[in-house]
């Protein structure tokens, strides 16, 4: 993976936690599902289920 950009560092340095923590997983999936909970309208815990698969 490469090193974010100055530009791209600091247009990440804005971005809620919560929501840099959704991107980020999504950036690391390739097979799998990413489950949220959200507690009174706040986002409150990611789930990431990694699917792996292997030829018979």
């Amino acid at each position: 993976m490469t090193q974010p950009t100055h530009a791209a560092q600091s247009e990440r340095d804005s971005v809620p936690l919560a929501v840099q923590t959704v991107l980020d997983a999504l950036e690391k999936l390739r097979f799998g599902a990413i489950q949220l909970t959200v507690h009174e309208g706040r986002l409150v815990q990611v789930d990431v289920t990694e699917r792996h698969r292997y030829p018979n």
